[in-house]
C-alpha cells in the first residue's frame, strides 16, 4: 500500500526551528519528486518547497520566496524519507504542512502533478 506520513510538527516560538519528516511506504521516494505544501485557515494551499528525483535534474530544489534562506529540503535514501528543516520560524508559517510525491520526478510548486499525499502535520508558531 502506497502511503506518505508526515511527522515533526508542533508548537514553536517565533525564531525557533522544526524538522518535518515525510516517510514513504510501498514505494521508493528517490524516484519521485517530493513537494512540501502548506495550508493556513482560510487560505489556499501553497507550495513551499520541492526536490526533484535523483534521476531528474540531479535532485534540484525549489523554495517559495517566503521561505527561501530559512527552509531546507533534503533526502535520506536509506530511510526512504524527505525532510524539511525549518529555521527562523515566523507566525505566518503557521499552517498544516503536507508532503506529496510526483511520479514524473520533476516536481512543481502547484498541487496538480502530485500523485500521492500525506495526511498533514500541524505547525504552529506562536509566543
Amino acid at each position: 500500500q502506497v502511503q506518505l506520513v508526515e511527522s515533526g510538527g508542533g508548537l514553536v516560538q517565533p525564531g525557533g526551528s522544526l524538522r518535518l519528516s515525510c516517510a514513504a511506504s510501498g514505494f521508493t521516494l528517490d524516484y519521485y519528486a517530493i513537494g512540501w505544501f502548506r495550508q493556513a485557515p482560510g487560505k489556499e494551499r501553497e507550495g513551499v518547497s520541492y526536490i526533484s528525483s535523483i534521476s531528474s535534474s540531479d535532485g534540484s530544489t525549489y523554495y517559495a520566496d517566503s521561505v527561501k534562506g530559512r527552509f531546507t529540503i533534503s533526502r535520506d535514501s536509506a530511510k526512504n524519507t524527505v525532510y524539511l528543516q525549518m529555521n527562523s520560524l515566523k507566525p505566518e508559517d503557521t499552517a498544516v504542512y503536507y508532503c506529496a510525491a510526483d511520479s514524473s520526478g520533476i516536481g512543481a510548486s502547484v498541487a496538480i502533478p502530485y500523485d500521492y499525499w500525506g495526511q498533514g502535520t500541524q505547525v504552529t508558531v506562536s509566543s
